[in-house]
């Protein structure tokens, strides 16, 4: 099987959907020989954060000198971005190495009556077997959706459960209320292990505390107080944790000092667990951490900033960035986003910040809101609106609006912002 062949099967696999439970998962790890039973995890959870939390204790635990396996979705670039060991891809041979293995395995599993893996249980499989096989020290392992019931949750070698900011999303798969995402998600907690979270909605934090009790595991959630000195700019970003002062995240956004606290707490008690991390370790990894599309700056003239909000809860969240970093700059949005998020909702927290705003469809998405489609939602709450018939019109259109002295922010389904700095960094080299 050559590369491009591998990416078609596992694309044809998504016919299968994305079903949440951990039973075809098993099979067929269990066909492979359950090459996660040779590995440590660190699980990590929520609704917002978790790409960032992961980004930072696997850059600090590659500066202390492990070997440390990524996996993460959705991808910004490309494909391979969602399997990383050292902060490097997989190769496309090792892609289509393994994705030989899974497709003779589901094979097996549909001449026999069983469910075919889905996409989203083929890849994990396939990281699992590329951790194994460069045998990682640990891997960092994000969800994919939920928890309890998500394909990651198969492992049973967890260190430590962490969790970022848990709030309403995806709704459809896991649950109507706070209180039934938090269980799903609170799912991942394993027997007699630590876990880490953000502060949490009291809500939430009951249902933690007591997923924690039932399974004897040690619970530790980051509380305002701890984090001292805090410093939120361009300029400088920097805070205190537990003795360790003057600690710099690589990564912008008003919630990043928490996500990066979170970070330094797993660290902390991944050295109580027998994982030697200097402090020099933690200051350089921190701010080493980079995480495209989270509040990133992808051009200064003007200046240009991407970011992946998509939900309530993140749109609340870089409205709080925006007022903190950028409070009285002109700004001009690009956005895009898929049909089944709460947009509305969106466009009402962020467009009356904005000057002018220019809306497009996410390319080659079936989930894609068209962008005309977008701009009469966004006209409810700000008249300067257009709609662009590409990402390419859309960043031309927004660099005229923006001129010399305004700023460009572009936020919405993580789906397009790939494209989108891919047309920036062109528009440079011209």
């Amino acid at each position: 099987m050559t590369y491009k062949e591998a990416r078609a099967f596992i694309d044809d696999t998504s016919k299968y959907g994305y079903i949440l439970g951990l039973d075809t998962i098993t099979e067929l790890l269990n066909r492979l020989g359950n090459p996660q039973d040779d590995l440590k995890f660190v699980h990590i959870a929520g609704t917002n954060g978790k790409g960032s939390i992961l980004a930072y204790v696997s850059t600090i635990l590659k500066e202390a000198g492990y070997r440390v396996g990524r996996y993460i979705s959705p991808t910004i670039f490309e494909y391979r971005e969602r399997i990383q060991v050292n902060e490097e891809y997989i190769s496309e041979e090792a892609v289509a190495r393994l994705a030989q293995r899974i497709y003779e395995k589901g094979q097996e599993m549909l001449a026999e009556g069983l469910a075919h893996p889905t996409a989203f249980e083929v890849e994990t499989a396939m990281a699992f077997l590329y951790f194994q096989e460069m045998n990682c020290d640990i891997v960092v392992l994000e969800t994919g959706m939920g928890g309890l019931t998500d394909a990651t949750n198969v492992v049973k070698t967890t260190l430590i459960s962490a969790f970022a900011s848990i709030s309403m999303d995806h709704m459809g798969f896991l649950g109507n209320t706070l209180e039934e995402i938090a269980k799903i998600k609170a799912g991942i907690i394993k027997p007699n292990t630590m876990v880490v979270s953000t502060a949490q909605n009291p809500e939430v934090r009951k249902v933690l505390e007591a997923t924690c009790r039932q399974q004897r595991a040690s619970y530790h959630e980051i509380r305002e107080e701890e984090i001292t000195d805090r410093q939120v700019s361009f300029e400088e970003q920097s805070f205190t944790y537990k003795g360790w002062k003057k600690l710099r995240p690589g990564i912008l956004g008003s919630c990043q000092l928490e996500n990066a606290a979170a970070a330094a707490e797993v660290i902390y008690e991944l050295r109580d667990l027998g994982y030697p991390v200097s402090e020099e370790a933690i200051r350089q990894g921190l701010e080493k951490t980079r995480w495209i599309g989270r509040f990133t700056i992808v051009d200064e003239d003007p200046l240009f900033i991407v970011d992946g909000a998509h939900n309530r809860d993140a749109a609340d969240r870089l409205l709080e960035t925006l007022k903190l970093y950028v409070p009285h700059k002109r700004k001009v949005f690009i956005i895009g986003v898929l049909a089944d998020k709460e947009y509305d909702y969106i466009m009402s927290r962020l467009v009356p910040e904005a000057e002018r705003i220019v809306t497009v469809m996410t390319p080659n998405n079936p989930r894609a809101l068209p962008a005309k489609k977008l701009a009469e939602t966004v006209k409810q709450y700000n008249s300067e609106v257009e709609a662009a018939q590409s990402i390419r019109e859309a960043v031309q259109l927004a660099k005229g609006y923006a001129d010399k002295d305004g700023m460009i922010l572009a936020f919405g389904s993580l789906s397009y912002l790939g494209d989108l700095i891919e047309e920036v960094r062109k528009g440079k080299e011209t």
